[in-house]
C-alpha cells in the first residue's frame, strides 16, 4: 500500500500578487524536494511543475496539493523535517485561516493514482467523521491495511 495524501489552502491574495512572493517564489525549489525525497512517488501537477493552475474545487480560491508516498514516514520526514516546514510556519501569510480540517491522509493500492474527487471525498469523510481508516491526519494515523488475497 502507499499513502495518499491532500491539502487545501484558501488564498488570502491573488496568486500573482506580491502577497504571494514568499509562496509562488518557493513553488519549484519544493517542487523538486519532493521529487527528490525518499519515499516519494507521485504529485498533482497541473500545466506547469505546481499544481497551482487547478481549481478542481467549487471555490476557486482553493489551492490543491495532492502526493503519494511510499509511507508515512517518508511524508513527515518531507512535511516536517524538511525545509517544506519553513513554507508550513508562513502558511498564515498566504493562506487564510481554516476551521475544517485540510489534510486528509489515506492508503491507496500501488499504482494507484487518486483523483481531485477522491481527495475531496476523504477531506468531507474527516471532516464528518473525525480520523478513521478512511481518512485520517498525522496526528491520528491508521496503519496500512493488509493486502487482500487475489
Amino acid at each position: 500500500m502507499h499513502l495518499a495524501q491532500v491539502n487545501i489552502g484558501r488564498l488570502t491574495a491573488p496568486l500573482g500578487s506580491a502577497q504571494l512572493h514568499g509562496f509562488t517564489s518557493r513553488l519549484d525549489e519544493i517542487n523538486a524536494l519532493a521529487d527528490r525525497t525518499p519515499g516519494f512517488v507521485w504529485r498533482l501537477q497541473g500545466d506547469g511543475d505546481s499544481a497551482t493552475d487547478l481549481r478542481p474545487f467549487e471555490d476557486d480560491s482553493i489551492l490543491v496539493n495532492m502526493s503519494v508516498w511510499e509511507g508515512l514516514e517518508p511524508l513527515r520526514d518531507y512535511v516536517y523535517r524538511s525545509d517544506h516546514l519553513q513554507l508550513l510556519r508562513e502558511r498564515r501569510q498566504y493562506f487564510q485561516h481554516m476551521t475544517e480540517a485540510f489534510t486528509a491522509l489515506w492508503w491507496i493500492p500501488v499504482g494507484h493514482i487518486p483523483t481531485t474527487t477522491e481527495a475531496w471525498e476523504r477531506l468531507v469523510h474527516l471532516r464528518a467523521h473525525g480520523p478513521t481508516a478512511q481518512a485520517f491526519t498525522f496526528g491520528k494515523a491508521f496503519p496500512a491495511p493488509e493486502p487482500t488475497p487475489h
